[in-house]
């Protein structure tokens, strides 16, 4: 039983007391406040004397109720002091236990925001593994936070910021509902962590280029999103379909991913055609991003890696496993 059922149980029982307490003394020949106020007497022992001179039956009956009522109201009292010392030193240790699991974190992501959009972000991090703390103003929302980390404060704020690590965090997404919030927080982050990777929500399109000059990496429009795969899903179903299960479903055995070729890498300065990739790992390359931001799709068999280029392909878990050991291995 929890703590306030048990104070809902001990007032009920309670309840129950007086009431048949009160009845009982109306039997007894006694008006009905007065058998109420001999009830509440009794059962809180404050010793005032008897309205009326009680007969055999009366003392019986209010010895009865003095063993009875008695208990019920000191179980109550000490289920509610329980309730009211334990619910005070449980938000205590719990914010300090949160406190401690924050300052462990380091390359996390912290979401600013746990509103409809928030939930989804927060979900596909958690299914890919990463950590992230929540940052939400509303006592109530953040009580609903469960997995990750979180701090109830408001975003836009340093402090609040800095309590949830933002600088040990690798990004930052401000998911507010608003976008002067979105802005506040994309401003306040690239401030305190300049090379935190940003991403912001923006609700009206105007504010994009302001929230990019504010140093947000990335900005989203959700509506923008929704409208533009629905339209994909009417013109191109089956290759949306296709992009939409390898990109969130967790269960199919393809995937999309991203690799990073680091300048020590055995795969600078070779060729497609020479690395043999296809062969020795079974991913597929399908695009690479250059470090200047532009992509190169479908590249040829001579094309060269270069360091700090992001290979993106496709393939298994295992695939692509071995496609990062074989990008991330020195030369020999």
């Amino acid at each position: 039983m929890t703590d306030w059922r048990r104070v809902l149980w001990g007032l009920a029982v309670l309840l129950t007391v007086v009431t048949v307490g009160t009845v009982g003394y109306i039997l007894f020949g006694f008006g009905v406040l007065d058998a109420l106020y001999q009830t509440v007497t009794t059962v809180t022992t404050v010793g005032f004397r008897e309205v009326q001179p009680l007969s055999d039956g009366a003392q019986i009956f209010t010895i009865l109720l003095i063993l009875v009522g008695v208990g019920a109201a000191l179980y109550t009292l000490s289920a509610l002091i329980e309730v009211l010392v334990e619910g005070q030193l449980r938000g205590a240790f719990g914010r300090k236990r949160m406190e401690q699991r924050i300052s462990a974190l380091h390359d996390h992501v912290i979401l600013c925001g746990w509103g409809r959009v928030g939930h989804a972000i927060s979900a596909e991090l958690m299914a890919a593994g990463q950590e992230h703390v929540v940052i939400d103003l509303d006592a109530s929302r953040v009580a609903t936070v469960s997995g990750p980390a979180s701090v109830c404060g408001d975003a836009t704020v340093d402090s609040v910021l800095v309590q949830a690590g933002i600088h040990r965090a690798r990004a930052v997404v401000a998911a507010l509902d608003n976008d002067a919030g979105n802005l506040f927080v994309t401003v306040s982050a690239r401030t305190l962590a300049p090379e935190a990777f940003i991403v912001s929500r923006v609700r009206t399109q105007e504010n994009e280029e302001k929230l990019r000059r504010a140093g947000a990496d990335r900005v989203i429009n959700p509506q923008s999103i929704g409208g533009t795969r629905a339209a994909a899903f009417l013109l191109q179903p089956h290759v949306t379909e296709f992009l939409d299960v390898v990109m969130h479903d967790r269960d199919i055995e393809f995937r999309l991913e991203e690799v990073t070729v680091p300048p020590e890498s055995a795969l600078a300065g070779s060729s497609i055609r020479d690395a043999h990739i296809r062969d020795r790992t079974g991913a597929l390359v399908l695009a690479l991003r250059k470090p200047d931001g532009t992509f190169v799709t479908n590249p040829a068999p001579d094309h060269v890696f270069t360091g700090g280029e992001i290979v993106i392909a496709i393939g298994t878990r295992d695939e692509l496993r071995a496609l990062d050991t074989m990008v991330g291995a020195e030369p020999s």
